[in-house]
């Protein structure tokens, strides 16, 4: 008798789950979901949907959140619920998207955070003074510089964007002095986020583009440290 009480009990507890579940499906809503970008990506609760268009359910008493991605622009998102409370989603809904200010304002490049060697057939002094004179035309701060052990490093230079904080800076150090060679590398970093701290290192990663602002600096070092 006893098993048949508990085998009764969980097909009851299924019919009242169906019930309901049957209950939030019929109550569901649909979202015909388009946007600007036909190869944008939309993820629905973090699950990729479809590119430029996709079909959003919401079923009775519960939300979606999506999110919209292209590289090259910001990214979108929008939470839509099915609530007692809350409004009605709409039955279709065109999400322009915006252009990203941090990547229109860089290039992409493979020179960012790598030792590039830098030879010369100027003397040391020269070579400094030349050094010392390009980089501050770049960087207003010069945070460390010592001639003798041909060490340079500048300050943080931070630029906050829409949905990101860029941070660059400049080392250079000496590699030889037979031939004068010195290891000069370009520091670019982002956290995605806007408005981050300059301190707040364990934020920022190594960000694989440079802001324009200073994209010639490599070619000028090259350029005036060789004629």
């Amino acid at each position: 008798m006893k098993r048949n009480y508990t085998l009764i009990s969980i097909v009851l507890a299924f019919v009242v789950s169906t019930i309901f579940s049957l209950d939030a499906y019929a109550m569901k809503k649909k979202v015909q979901l388009s946007v600007s970008e036909p190869d944008a990506e939309i993820y629905i609760d973090g699950k990729l949907m479809g590119k430029g268009q996709a079909e959003v359910l919401i079923l009775k008493n519960s939300c979606v959140t999506v999110k919209v991605e292209k590289v090259g622009y910001l990214k979108e998102t929008i939470t839509f619920c099915n609530k007692k409370h809350s409004a009605t989603p709409p039955k279709t809904y065109y999400m322009e998207m915006r252009r990203d200010d941090a990547y229109d304002a860089s290039i992409q490049t493979d020179i960012a955070n790598i030792d590039i060697e830098l030879r010369t057939n100027k003397s040391e002094e020269d070579a400094w003074k030349l050094l010392s004179m390009i980089v501050t035309s770049y960087f207003d701060v010069i945070e460390v510089t010592d001639r003798e052990t041909g060490y340079l490093r500048t300050s943080w230079v931070v630029q906050t964007f829409k949905q990101n904080t860029i941070r660059t800076r400049l080392i250079i150090k000496l590699g030889n002095t037979a031939p004068l060679t010195y290891k000069i590398k370009l520091i670019s970093e982002e956290s995605k986020v806007s408005g981050t701290s300059v301190k707040s290192d364990e934020l920022y990663r190594e960000w694989d583009r440079v802001l324009r602002k200073y994209e010639s600096i490599f070619d000028e070092l090259q350029s005036r440290l060789n004629k």
